[in-house]
């Protein structure tokens, strides 16, 4: 990862470059800061230039053997240490999920500790970092460089070691091999043994400026005023604007099919019907749930407005506009059994229901509830 790629933190990002150009790299670093303000994407990108053979006063080359091993975080004196779950049979280490949090980190790598956990756990487990770990981190840290100038072991979430992996890895940090380089990455330093904090060089970074997650969700394709609410409600937090901005696109999409649905259903427009629920059935299940959700709140919205309660409807200015005219036939009457058939739909979809044939009745059921 470049130190281009990371967003905003730009002061940050020169006090990295800066401990390059003088020498002053310590052996133990320790990153910390609040969830999405980017401390593990600016460990890579500290990184790569550490190890870039051919880097520039800004960042690294990008284009380099290492800097191409990087890019897929797998370069053989980059080390990687982070949460994991127990099993049964054993405790695990971090090398048992490394293909999967590569996965991870290239998908997102503003990524917190429960979308990285609930991607390899199926049930509701706790991840942590295990005694086991502390003799593959001595393992590997005694091995020698294969390639780079320093070897580097970068430790996402410290604050989940237990307390014999945390005792082991003080003992490195007090002897550390040379041209070794720990980057330990937290959001509560608090949590680590004093002794850990005191012998790393601490690195405090800040939320995202607003006007860099701003910039960033406008290269996405955001535009006001989605970006604006987006960029306020992230408040700092790079990763949350990524989920709200996704959010909103994906309500986006579902209020087009909606907005169709509906009037095709009023309609009784069958002709017509057949192809759009075609479309439906090409979603896939996930997103045929998000659907029928996203369905819900619009109906129980638009009944809040025929009944005039005192509760505020939540509803975009497009939502808004479409409901001035449609909320109407939404009323006392009809709206039982529209929440309750919208709700069995969406858990006959969960259990595997065919789709074609459950919007097409869903559909000529609508078009009775519409039209009374």
């Amino acid at each position: 990862m470049l130190f281009a790629d990371v967003i905003g933190q730009e002061q940050i990002k020169e006090r990295l470059r800066q401990t390059v150009r003088e020498g002053r790299i310590s052996h133990a670093q320790l990153f910390m800061g609040p969830e999405g303000c980017g401390k593990l994407a600016l460990a890579f990108a500290y990184a790569q230039y550490l190890q870039c053979e051919a880097r520039t006063p800004s960042d690294a080359c990008g284009k380099c053997p290492s800097c191409l091993k990087h890019a897929k975080f797998i370069h053989p004196d980059l080390h990687l240490v982070f949460p994991v779950v127990k099993t049964e049979t054993r405790s695990p280490v971090s090398d048992d999920f490394i293909k999967e949090f590569r996965t991870a980190i290239l998908e997102n790598p503003y990524l917190n500790l429960n979308t990285w956990i609930s991607s390899i756990a199926n049930e509701n487990k706790q991840g942590g970092i295990f005694e086991a770990e502390s003799n593959e981190i001595i393992r590997k840290i005694s091995l020698k460089s294969f390639e780079a100038e320093y070897k580097i072991m970068i430790i996402w979430m410290p604050e989940r070691m237990n307390t014999q992996c945390a005792n082991k890895l003080l003992k490195l940090l007090e002897e550390p091999p040379a041209k070794t380089v720990f980057i330990l990455v937290t959001e509560d330093a608090g949590s680590l043994l004093p002794t850990v904090v005191s012998r790393c060089q601490l690195l405090k970074i800040p939320p995202v400026a607003s006007a860099d997650i701003r910039t960033a969700l406008q290269k996405k394709g955001i535009r006001d005023p989605v970006l604006t609410e987006i960029t306020h409600l992230a408040n700092g937090n790079y990763l949350k604007a990524l989920i709200y901005a996704g959010q909103a696109q994906t309500d986006t999409l579902n209020f087009e099919y909606f907005t169709r649905w509906m009037r095709l259903c009023y309609k009784r427009d069958l002709v017509s019907l057949v192809p759009f629920i075609d479309e439906l059935h090409a979603l896939g299940r996930e997103k045929q749930k998000e659907f029928l959700s996203f369905c819900l709140r619009l109906i129980r919205e638009n009944f809040m407005l025929t009944a005039e309660t005192k509760e505020v409807a939540l509803m975009t200015p497009e939502e808004e506009s479409f409901s001035e005219k449609f909320h109407p036939f939404i009323n006392e009457k009809n709206i039982p059994f529209l929440s309750e058939e919208l709700s069995k739909a969406y858990f006959q979809i969960e259990n595997n229901a065919n789709a074609k044939i459950l919007f097409l009745s869903l559909s000529l059921q609508l078009h009775e509830w519409l039209k009374n």
